[in-house]
Formats: C-alpha cells, sequence, structure tokens
C-alpha cells in the first residue's frame, strides 16, 4: 500500500488511486497511458485548462529568481504586482495573501472580529447559511453546515446563527432570518457563497436575493463576506459571482482558479475601512495571521500570468460560449425521470439523481464515478448530486462525450 493517505477518500472501500503522468487542457493521462476527460476542473480549480503555457512559462521564470521570501516585513514584485492586479479588479484596496479557500476563510472572519474589537464593538456572533461549504479548517467549519463533513470534529466548532437556503418561494424567510440575526448590531459578519453553495450540493439562488443580502447587512452594519473561492474567476459567467448583482463585498475571498490551479495560493481582499482598524500605533492591533508560504513569490507569478490571461486572451467569450454548450447539454436530459432539478449557473450544471439514498454518502455518487472512470470521463459526485464544471478550454464534441457518459451510466429507474 502506499504511504499516501489521500484527502475524502475511503481508502477501505475504494481501488487504488490513479497515478497521473500528464495533464494537458481538459485532459489527465495515466501512468499507464489512459487519458480522461477531466469534467471537474480537477476538483473546481482548473479553468483555463491543464498547464497554460503562459502560466506555465510564469512560473518557470518566476523560479529562476526567486524561491520563497519571508513575507513580514519583506516584499517582492510578484506580490506587489498581483495585488494591485486584484485590488482593481474588485475594487477592494487590500490584498492578504495565503494558501488555500480555507485559509482565505480563515483569514476573513479574523479580519471581521479583529476589526469589531479594535472599534471596540461587542460583534462577536458570524452568520451563515443553511448548506454552505468554506474549507476544512476549525473556523471555516464552523461557518459550513453541519453534517458528514465534519460530525467527528464538533468539540472544535463554536456556534453560529443559521439562516435558511433562499430557495425558490421560501426567499423572504431567508431575509427576515438574516435581518433577525444581524438587527441587535451584535453579528461581526455574515459569510456567503454567491450564487452557487458548492460542496453543499451546488445549490443555487438567483443575484437578486443576493443583492438583497448584502443591502440588509449594509443596514445593520454587519460585514459582508463572499467566498468566491469556488465562484470566482468566471465560474457563474462573471469573473466573480457578485458582479452580477451589482456588490462589492466588504472582504472577499479567492483561491482555486487564482493560478489556474498550477500552485497552492489564495487570498483575502479587503475594504480600506478594515484595514484601517488594525493600523495602528498600538501593536496590539496588529492582524494576527501568518502562513510560512504567504506570499509565495513564484506562486504570485502564476496567479499574475492567470490575471494577464484573462487580459490578453478572450476568456470571457469562452466562458459565455461554454456556458450556452452546457445548457444545449443539459437539454439532452430534460425530460428523463433519471434526472431531477437540471440546474445552471455560467459554466455550472448540475442534477440530483432521485432514489432511496440522498446526501453526500448516497452510494450512486460512488458508483457513477466508477463508471465514468471506466468510459475515461472524470466525474465526481456528491452523493445524489452530479454535477458538471469543466475547464473554459473544452470542445463541444469534449463536452457531448461528457453527457454521453452521463446518458449511458445513470441507471434506468
Amino acid at each position: 500500500m502506499s504511504a499516501v493517505w489521500h484527502p475524502f477518500f475511503q481508502h477501505a472501500l475504494e481501488p487504488a488511486p490513479l497515478k497521473i503522468a500528464r495533464t494537458e487542457g481538459a485532459w489527465l493521462e495515466t501512468d499507464q497511458g489512459a487519458r480522461l476527460l477531466d469534467a471537474i476542473s480537477s476538483w473546481w480549480v482548473v479553468t483555463h485548462g491543464h498547464r497554460h503555457p503562459a502560466i506555465m512559462t510564469a512560473i518557470r521564470a518566476a523560479s529562476e529568481a526567486l524561491d520563497q521570501v519571508i513575507f513580514a516585513g519583506f516584499t517582492h514584485e510578484p506580490a506587489e504586482a498581483l495585488a494591485a492586479e486584484l485590488a482593481g479588479l474588485a475594487g477592494l484596496p487590500h490584498v492578504f495573501f495565503s494558501d488555500s479557500g480555507s485559509t482565505a476563510v480563515e483569514v476573513a472572519l479574523k479580519m471581521a472580529l479583529g476589526t469589531a474589537r479594535n472599534r471596540g464593538e461587542r460583534r462577536e456572533r458570524l452568520v451563515v447559511m443553511a448548506h454552505s461549504y468554506h474549507g476544512d479548517t476549525v473556523g471555516a467549519m464552523s461557518v459550513g453546515a453541519r453534517g458528514v463533513f465534519n460530525a467527528p470534529y464538533a468539540p472544535l466548532l463554536f456556534d453560529v446563527a443559521t439562516i435558511p437556503f433562499p430557495a425558490p418561494g421560501a426567499e423572504q424567510a431567508c431575509f427576515d432570518a438574516l435581518a433577525a440575526a444581524t438587527r441587535d448590531g451584535r453579528a461581526a459578519a455574515f459569510i456567503v457563497e454567491p450564487l452557487v453553495l458548492g460542496a453543499g450540493g451546488m445549490l443555487m439562488y438567483p443575484p437578486a436575493v443576493l443583492a438583497e443580502l448584502h443591502r440588509s447587512c449594509r443596514a445593520s452594519g454587519t460585514l459582508f463576506i463572499a467566498d468566491e473561492v469556488m465562484t470566482g474567476w468566471g465560474r457563474t459567467g462573471t469573473l466573480f459571482a457578485c458582479a452580477q448583482a451589482g456588490i462589492v463585498p466588504d472582504l472577499l475571498c479567492l483561491s482555486k482558479g487564482l493560478t489556474n490551479g498550477s500552485l497552492p495560493l489564495a487570498a483575502t481582499l479587503a475594504r480600506a475601512e478594515i484595514f484601517e482598524a488594525h493600523y495602528s500605533q498600538n501593536r496590539a492591533r496588529t492582524f494576527w495571521h501568518s502562513s510560512s508560504y504567504s506570499g509565495n513569490p513564484i506562486a504570485c507569478a502564476a496567479g499574475l500570468a492567470n490575471v494577464r490571461v484573462w487580459r490578453e486572451e478572450p476568456v470571457a467569450e469562452r466562458v459565455a460560449a461554454l456556458a450556452a454548450a452546457q445548457a444545449r447539454q443539459l437539454a439532452r436530459l430534460a425530460g428523463d425521470d433519471r434526472f431531477a432539478d437540471l440546474r445552471q449557473t455560467g459554466t455550472i450544471t448540475a442534477m440530483t439523481i432521485p432514489g432511496p439514498e440522498q446526501g453526500y454518502l448516497a452510494e450512486i455518487g460512488c458508483d457513477l464515478r466508477a463508471a465514468a472512470l471506466a468510459r475515461g470521463v472524470l466525474l465526481r459526485p456528491m452523493g445524489d448530486c452530479l454535477y458538471v464544471l469543466p475547464p473554459y478550454c473544452i470542445s463541444e464534441a469534449e463536452l457531448a462525450r461528457v453527457y454521453d457518459v452521463i446518458l449511458e451510466i445513470v441507471p434506468r429507474r
């Protein structure tokens, strides 16, 4: 048995992991030469396609000059240039680098609580949305839905106020719950995945709902944290999902597509007021968070190259074309009783597989994953939720193959 302990993988039940030897575009290649069509962007991180030439070139060039630099009291050009680009894109002037989506969320939570403390405000409550997922570190788990992902670690988790998901017809209940949780002035922040709740089952809601949630937070003085770790970098049809609601959050969490999945990097962007709450002659008001790899120069160079790809290549057009192709392919499943709740936001499609088991542990998910792999397609259903989230370079013929496989492998009822 390999010494590697894999994430979200039950070694006692699964065959040995496939060994990938090469990646290119929308494809993975095993050490045995088998090709797999990556229909989930290798866990939602690869946007432009595997090993985009401009990004790989930037990584090689950066590694000739820098490896790692302590980021406390030091800086370097890749970080400075990337931070300036991100600030301009998001309309948020301060950028704090970390190394994963979970840590980007942890940073945002600590910034929100630190802001309240440094202002002398008794704001200690965090408000979250039902079915959310924000990561696997303790703070990120605490603001996510309680369930199979975090049940063994319940003693570590802190209490939060939870509002219901704004399902169609239940939007007002969601708005009312947020108002109730924040009107006493004790809420430090509300954190939400804009437009699409990813690991919670690809649950989708419209931009108007997001805009109203933001308006409510502004009215109560509650900081609004947008976790765009998954939704950012074009997944929902725009660079950031928040743009569709016409809002700028107080804190914005980015990762995954930030480097096109080439290297681990995350960023938490903040409004000026949040930085200013920590800017003081009193050293105790410092923002107390760090990572050994904060602002890694090579990762920042990859992130900067990704931004330049967005600027210099027709990425927005590719996103729009993929969204249209996804709609055409999803329509092939309409009327088939093997699929329920067909849904789409931008480049993301999802469906529910009806059956006796529901939720993340439904065995149908594992069965479908194995059946798809046997046919050369990488799908990773979340239990009874099957989704397609490919890189933007996938061709319509390749995408059609993904849906051909879905139609082949989902059993008749």
